[in-house]
């Protein structure tokens, strides 16, 4: 439930913080986000009954949710210079694409050596360093003259049905897609998401700017980056799993294991920057995608019981290496050409769809395995092994989606920003 909670606070909140952040400062708002998940984690380490535990991960969820689209959208406004600017949006993909297995390895490491209490409290020493860091390195601006209004009727609805999708699909691999309580959520979401975009039409301040849809790139880049939620996640996941509940390992263990995997991420999105100028962001993502695909296939040739060099440490380097090259093309693809008063929106846009992507795929991925190994005429372990071979081949046909979608990326990547047709670029925006 803490994790479901946290999820639904994340995805409910997450535009409407994005919002806010275009309209009443990104540099506040990051820092208002910085107070309310260091106290969330603080209360939660702390917590000494479930249900506190509980609501502070729903807090730490809307921290995050003003964390997100501002610190992406402090780099893309606040670097005016575009190399300063690549070199910036590549740490913070070296951080976005590697948190996931980060995140494991060291939740290990806490949970192995102190207690699963400082999973929560290892935020609190790290939040008030960035909230100092913050307050020295972020420069305040002018504050604007333009009255800021909040588009609250927009705000409710993507709320609301950023929340009944997310928890909907959470609960499905225990309730089954076709409950009815899955099915009125999922539904319930959608019928909401169209009242938020008839609502979007018509208000003079939406909370998304519709236009922001009319960048052939932006909307493909969102694309990518919602199928790269499923291809970066779901394999460690899975891998998890594998490790502890097939192979025994404990917590710390399988943290181990995947940190090579996490270097070679770290490292390819490093690469990818000096690459993309060379290569281009379309070339890049066909590669990163079908070398991805390819570790992910052998990947799915794991036993019950495996030699880790060959079954795991090897494919989940190629995995890396190649999920390493498609976050950055597609980073500069969904916020290339979008006006900085729209940039924290776009910055919403790209954490939503791979934070959604993440959710939706690897509840799909887990009901599938669970079917399979239900259905499977192996026993015990092995039976759950051939439900992750067909979850790891489904990865792998979602990574070949995402290489052939990039195809569809006009010019290289950026050919609709306003640098490249010659135009003025807009005044430097505040982070205010």
């Amino acid at each position: 439930m803490g994790v479901n909670g946290y999820l639904i606070a994340f995805g409910g909140l997450l535009l409407l913080a994005s919002r806010a952040s275009d309209l009443f400062g990104r540099r506040r708002l990051f820092q208002a986000g910085l107070v309310v998940f260091t106290a969330a984690s603080l209360f939660g380490g702390l917590a000494t009954d479930g249900w506190m535990l509980l609501a502070a991960r729903v807090v730490q969820g809307a921290g995050a949710a003003a964390l997100a689209p501002s610190s992406l959208s402090l780099i893309t406004t606040s670097h005016t210079d575009p190399a300063q600017r690549t070199r910036a949006m590549t740490w913070w993909g070296v951080a976005a694409s590697s948190a996931g297995a980060a995140g494991i390895v060291l939740g290990g490491l806490l949970t192995a050596s102190l207690s699963w209490r400082w999973v929560m409290l290892v935020n609190v020493p790290i939040g008030v360093g960035l909230l100092v860091a913050s307050l020295i390195c972020l420069q305040p601006s002018a504050p604007s003259t333009a009255r800021a209004r909040m588009d609250v009727p927009g705000a409710v609805t993507i709320t609301l049905a950023a929340a009944a999708i997310v928890y909907g699909v959470s609960i499905a691999p225990d309730h089954g897609w076709a409950s009815g309580r899955v099915l009125a959520l999922l539904i319930g979401g959608i019928l909401v998401l169209a009242a938020f975009v008839a609502i979007e039409r018509r208000t003079g301040d939406p909370l998304i700017p519709l236009d922001v849809f009319s960048i052939h790139n932006v909307r493909i880049g969102n694309i990518l980056t919602l199928c790269m939620g499923v291809v970066i996640t779901a394999p460690l996941f899975f891998l998890s799993l594998y490790l502890q509940q097939v192979l025994g390992e404990s917590a710390l263990r399988t943290g181990l294991s995947l940190l090579p995997m996490v270097s070679v991420i770290s490292a390819g999105v490093l690469i990818s920057q000096k690459l993309i100028p060379a290569i281009g962001p379309r070339r890049l993502v066909v590669t990163g995608g079908l070398v991805a695909a390819a570790g992910l296939v052998w990947l799915a040739s794991l036993p019950d019981q495996s030699d880790y060099v060959g079954h795991v440490l090897l494919p989940t380097v190629v995995i890396g290496a190649g999920t390493s090259l498609t976050m950055m093309p597609a980073i500069v693809a969904a916020t290339t050409g979008v006006a900085p008063r729209n940039a924290g929106v776009a910055s919403g846009l790209i954490n939503m769809c791979r934070q959604l992507g993440a959710a939706l795929g690897l509840a799909a991925l887990v009901t599938v395995a669970a079917t399979v190994t239900r259905n499977s005429s192996a026993t015990g372990s092995a039976a759950t092994v051939d439900g992750y071979r067909i979850a790891f081949y489904a990865i792998a046909t979602m990574s070949i989606v995402t290489a052939l979608l990039s195809l569809l990326l006009k010019g290289d990547g950026a050919a609709t920003s306003p640098q490249r047709k010659g135009r003025a670029v807009a005044a430097p925006p505040e982070s205010r």
